[in-house]
């Protein structure tokens, strides 16, 4: 997986077209999908039913044999922080959130974004100030993707925001450039200082999507290869939205 930052792409006002129509479609499954979420439900479920909406808009599934990835979501639940592999077996609960990551590609451009959704209406106050929180990082880190800043701005505005209301931002993953490959540079940290890093430039592409536990920061990856959870065992909440720097300041192309 190349992140190298001498290979980040511009893209042009056409290109970013198609990808907004990704990523539209992209924001389809995902709200399908969410109408499902409900205790009973399975995640795999929630995985045939994406799978299944993908190939009737026409669009090829980006994650599915991505690296090995045997489906075409990521749902992670609870103290599962991202790469959850849909399962028959993992059924959700009155209490649980659930991360849900999609990625599609429509005429050779990719679409990716992320929602954490919470399982019945019992969710606790500290979980829905997780999610409230998550959420308003990314906008954040999007406010800052403008010509002449750098990914540090990004960054720091997610990390300033997660840490003043008592929450931490994963380290070990981070957001991407997106284009005609799915993870492209570059990096796209959660965390950092203003003016470090690549200065952002028009025509740039990022995949924001801040990862936040209700815990430590520490993750560790299970024997299945895949899913990362928090060391600690807190709950951790994924947002992500795909973001074209230009002229007229930050656009999402995943709404």
């Amino acid at each position: 997986m190349s992140f190298g930052e001498d290979k980040i792409v511009r893209r042009s006002p056409e290109e970013i077209e198609k990808m907004r129509r990704s990523g539209r479609l992209v924001r389809q499954v995902l709200n399908h999908v969410k109408a499902l979420v409900a205790p009973g439900s399975t995640t795999m479920d929630l995985e045939k039913a994406a799978e299944k909406l993908i190939a009737e808009l026409g669009a090829t599934p980006a994650f599915k044999g991505y690296y090995g990835y045997p489906c075409v979501l990521c749902t992670s639940v609870n103290e599962e922080i991202v790469h959850g592999i849909p399962s028959e077996k993992r059924v959700l609960k009155p209490g649980d959130i659930v991360s849900i990551d999609c990625g599609v590609v429509l005429d050779g451009y990719y679409g990716d974004a992320a929602i954490t959704v919470p399982v019945g209406e019992t969710l606790t106050s500290e979980l829905k100030k997780l999610l409230e929180v998550t959420e308003a990082s990314l906008y954040k880190g999007i406010e800052q993707a403008r010509i002449g800043n750098t990914i540090g701005h990004v960054g720091s505005a997610i990390q300033k925001y997660v840490e003043a209301n008592g929450f931490s931002v994963v380290r070990e993953f981070v957001g991407h450039g997106i284009g005609t490959k799915l993870h492209e540079a570059p990096q796209i940290p959660n965390f950092g200082k203003k003016g470090q890093g690549v200065e952002l430039t028009e025509g740039m592409v990022l995949a924001i999507e801040p990862m936040v536990n209700s815990g430590r920061p520490e993750t560790k990856v299970l024997g299945d290869k895949w899913t990362a959870v928090t060391l600690d065992g807190s709950y951790s909440a994924h947002f992500e939205h795909c973001v074209a720097v230009t002229k007229q300041g930050p656009v999402i192309l995943t709404q």
